[in-house]
């Protein structure tokens, strides 16, 4: 038997699909919500930000928190681990965190699940209420981003070009018992056994994976490959301390079972990346500045960065409250004065709706009255502009270390 790779283009029945080949294979199917699901538990991270690991979506904080990078080396953690027990045998694996999985493992069958923009548009409109126009704008929109999340993870610029797949169904002219009848007639193939080159193959996807495990566990963001046992990191942003940043990624993946030779280099321009940040989960990496003065809040944010904490920027409370819904930070330092709805305002809703974000005001407009009515209100601290940077930096990290209590 082989182990079935499933990939579908949106609305071409693909579920379907493998419930059939399920119900006759008696083949075990790692979904993914089951593997994100498993890979949630081994990051400690709430299942919703992995699934975010498999979208477009990226936080405004993710260049100081790493969290996407962090989740999808778990996601290849999980895959790989099942790759290592599953021995080539009876898998079904499907969606994106396929697409994770390197090239070098053959012993896939691997079915690609396409069809015309007709029988798309009748499946989306068999399943929800939606015009023809809207139906096809849906399904041109799941396809750009489907385009978009492969090139960027996956360096894969074609979603189903023929040389990658074993097998594309056109599911506008197959039914899907036709279609799971045309991928079992294949599956006794000499082709999709597994070889001696394929097995290792698996072995260094699941050493790659360790790695970049634990790296992202102590902080770091670097690109990684690995084959029998040798590990290559490339460093792709600027450091001032490089030789002791990389006796530091050294001594961490010396200790993954499996490594036997490291080496680490750098890439090309680094000045284009930016400098090298190392995340530190004891320093705040998710602040969310709101002041309607831009140079004012723009210095503000580099010195912040200068102290390593992390933090993003908007010029309004209406602004803040969108990004909010989006993208909680763990502390928000917030101006009272702005156009549109004032500070107070802002902190009122925040409080509302989310409780656990701690808000800092810095205003230059303050009154007694509204120092005592912002605190009854719930803020953690009211400070006057302007401030000192270490004190303000003392006050973020205090306010962010009650977040992490409380968690």
């Amino acid at each position: 038997m082989a182990i079935i790779k499933t990939f579908s283009a949106g609305f071409c029945k693909g579920n379907d699909v493998i419930n059939q080949l399920i119900k006759k294979t008696k083949f075990r199917h790692a979904s993914t919500g089951q593997i994100i699901s498993e890979a949630a538990i081994l990051a400690d991270m709430k299942i919703s930000k992995v699934e975010n690991a498999l979208t477009l979506k990226t936080s405004v904080f993710e260049k100081f928190t790493h969290e996407k990078k962090y989740a999808l080396a778990y996601i290849k953690l999980v895959i790989s681990k099942m790759l290592m027990v599953s021995a080539g045998r009876d898998l079904i694996l499907s969606g994106y965190p396929t697409q994770l999985i390197p090239r070098e493992i053959t012993h896939f069958f691997r079915v690609g699940l396409i069809a015309d923009m007709k029988f798309r548009v009748a499946t989306l409109q068999g399943q929800q209420a939606a015009t023809k126009e809207e139906a096809e704008q849906q399904i041109l929109r799941l396809d750009e981003e489907q385009a978009k999340w492969l090139a960027k993870y996956c360096s894969i610029y074609e979603a189903f070009n023929p040389t990658d797949y074993d097998l594309i169904i056109p599911m506008n002219t197959e039914s899907v018992e036709e279609a799971s009848d045309l991928v079992i007639q294949h599956l006794n193939e000499d082709i999709f056994q597994p070889t001696r080159t394929s097995n290792q193959a698996i072995k260094d996807f699941n050493l790659l994976a360790s790695v970049e495990v634990a790296l992202a566990k102590k902080g770091h963001d670097v690109t990684v490959a690995a084959k029998n046992g040798n590990v290559r990191i490339t460093i792709n942003k600027e450091s001032s301390r490089f030789s002791r940043l990389k006796d530091e990624i050294c001594a961490i993946v010396e200790q993954v079972d499996g490594v036997e030779d490291v080496k680490i280099g750098r890439d090309g321009d680094l000045s284009e990346h930016g400098a090298y940040r190392k995340y530190n989960e004891k320093m705040p990496s998710k602040v969310l500045l709101v002041d309607d003065e831009q140079e004012f809040v723009k210095t503000l944010s580099e010195r912040l960065t200068l102290r390593d904490m992390g933090s993003a920027v908007v010029h309004d409370g209406e602004s803040a409250l969108r990004l909010i819904e989006q993208d909680e930070p763990d502390v928000m330092v917030l101006d009272l004065k702005m156009p549109g709805q004032s500070g107070i305002d802002v902190l009122k809703k925040v409080k509302q709706t989310h409780p656990l974000i701690e808000v800092i005001i810095l205003t230059g407009h303050g009154s007694d009255e509204d120092r005592k009515q912002c605190m009854e209100l719930g803020a953690f601290d009211y400070l006057h502009k302007p401030t000192d940077i270490t004190k303000l930096s003392q006050v973020i990290k205090k306010a962010n270390e009650k977040v992490s209590q409380r968690r």
